[in-house]
């Protein structure tokens, strides 16, 4: 039976990334991003929020591009799958911690923000970004618009009174 191991995040960096460079000289970049859930208690009424941070390691020519273009605070989409690591703590007891290896990255929002805005998409140099993420339009200025003057009127006197739904 097949299996899959796929992780999707959109969520904001808790600080600036940080890119160190392995002996065979690929680069490795390391970021936190934090997402947020909200709801509405049932029981008070009141609105709550959980926030979980996430780690997210980027290699090769997607770790430098994540290393620069990246910020503290910057909004961006992240593909990539689940590793869990064995790494013993200063004190010799052997712990377990589960990471993200980015596959894709997009960066959003506006380019004050910190994110290259526009929706960049990034692969990880290994295939295309995902479709979803190809297609979406790059973000334009939008056009100038006309004056409400020169739009024709909408014609509603040829449609129907019956409703199909």
């Amino acid at each position: 039976m097949a299996s899959v191991n796929k992780v999707i995040i959109v969520g904001n960096l808790g600080r600036d990334p940080e890119t160190r460079y392995m002996p065979s000289g690929d680069a490795m970049t390391s970021i936190t991003v934090a997402t947020t859930d909200t709801w509405k208690d049932k029981v008070t009424g009141e609105k709550k929020e959980q926030t979980e941070w996430h780690r997210i390691t980027f290699f090769g020519k997607l770790a430098e591009i994540a290393g620069q273009y990246l910020k503290k605070g910057s909004q961006v989409y992240v593909e990539g799958s689940l590793r869990t690591r064995k790494y013993m703590d200063k004190d010799g007891v052997e712990k377990y911690a589960t990471d993200i290896r980015a596959d894709s990255m997009q960066m959003l929002g506006s380019r004050q923000s910190g994110g290259m805005g526009g929706g960049m998409a990034m692969d990880d140099g290994y295939g295309a970004p995902p479709p979803a993420m190809a297609s979406r339009p790059q973000q334009q200025s939008a056009p100038a618009r006309q004056a409400p003057a020169q739009r024709p009127a909408p014609n509603f006197s040829d449609m129907d009174d019956d409703i199909p739904f």
